[in-house]
C-alpha cells in the first residue's frame, strides 16, 4: 500500500476553503491533516471535499481557535485525542488506516513572545504539552506510526534563517529544542524530512509581517513529518509546497509531503 501524506497549518479552514480545495485538486495527496482549523467541526465545509474524493474526516475543533482534522481518501478510524497539558483546547486527533498504521495530528502551542515561563504563561504551557507528549510516548511506545503537524519549533540550525538571530526567539529556543527531542527520542520518532532532505536550509513558514516574504526568505520550518523507527524507511519523497505561501489569501505555513510505502 502506497499513501501519499501532506500536513498543513491551514489558518482557518472555512476562510481558505478554496485553498484546501486548490491542494487537493492540484496536488491529490491520499491523506491531509490540518491544524488551527479555527472553526466547530459541524462548520467544516465537508461536502467540498467530498465532492474531490475525500469521503472521509476526524477532527477536533472549537470556534475560532486550534482545531485539527484528517481528510482522507481511505478509510480511517477515529481512535481518540489526548489533551496534553489539561489545556481544554483541540490540538490532537489520530486515525487508523485499514494496514493498520496510526497517523497523529498535531498543533503544539506557539508559545507567546517571551521565552520565559514566569512572565509568560503561554510559554510555560508549551514546555509542559511537550513534556507530556514526551510522558505519552514513553508510558506507551508507538509503533507502526506517523506524527505530523505544526509542531511550532524549528529545531535544527538550518530550520531557521538565522541561527544566531533567533536564538532567544519563541520557536527555536534551547529549551524548547530539547523538549521537543525528548518526544522524539520517547517515541523512537524519526524525522522524515529530513531523513530525505538532509542537507540545506528547509522552511515550511514565513511571518505575515513580511512585506515580501519570499524576497526576504526569513523562514523557519514548524511543520513536520516524523514516522516510528519500524516504517521511517518506508518513506519517501518528502517536499514543502512554497508556492502554496503565495497563493491568493494564504496560510503563512506552506504544506509538507512525504510518501510511505507499507
Amino acid at each position: 500500500m502506497s499513501f501519499t501524506l501532506a500536513t498543513w497549518n491551514i489558518n482557518s479552514v472555512r476562510l481558505r476553503e478554496p485553498l484546501v480545495c486548490k491542494l487537493l485538486s492540484e496536488e491529490a495527496p491520499d491523506i491531509l491533516c490540518l491544524q488551527e482549523c479555527k472553526s466547530p467541526v459541524d462548520k467544516i465545509p465537508t461536502e467540498e471535499f467530498a465532492a474531490l474524493g475525500y469521503t472521509h474526516m476526524i477532527a477536533r475543533g472549537q470556534k475560532g481557535y486550534n482545531g485539527v482534522a484528517i481528510l482522507s481518501k481511505l478509510p480511517i478510524e477515529d481512535v481518540g485525542q489526548h489533551d496534553f497539558a489539561a489545556l481544554g483546547h483541540a490540538r490532537h486527533v489520530a486515525g487508523r488506516l485499514e494496514n493498520g498504521t496510526v497517523i497523529h495530528n498535531f498543533y503544539v502551542p506557539a508559545g507567546g513572545d517571551v521565552p520565559d515561563r514566569d512572565v509568560n504563561d503561554k510559554f510555560g504551557q508549551k514546555l509542559d504539552y511537550l513534556t507530556e507528549m514526551r510522558d505519552w510516548c514513553r508510558e506507551s511506545r508507538p509503533e507502526r506510526a506517523i506524527l505530523v503537524g505544526d509542531l511550532n519549533i524549528a529545531p535544527r540550525e538550518d530550520d531557521v534563517w538565522s541561527h544566531k538571530q533567533l536564538l532567544k526567539v519563541v520557536s527555536h529556543t534551547p529549551v524548547e529544542v530539547a523538549h521537543l527531542e525528548d518526544a522524539m527520542e520517547a517515541g523512537g520518532w524519526q524525522d522524515v524530512t529530513r531523513a530525505d532532505i538532509p542537507e540545506g536550509q528547509l522552511y515550511s513558514w514565513w511571518s505575515y509581517r513580511a512585506r515580501d516574504w519570499d524576497a526576504a526568505d526569513k523562514g523557519r520550518r514548524l511543520d513536520h513529518v516524523w514516522a516510528t523507527g519500524d516504517i521511517s524507511g518506508a518513506a519517501h519523497s518528502s517536499r514543502i509546497l512554497r508556492a502554496a505561501r503565495g497563493w491568493e489569501k494564504p496560510s503563512d505555513h506552506a504544506p509538507v509531503f512525504a510518501t510511505f510505502d507499507l
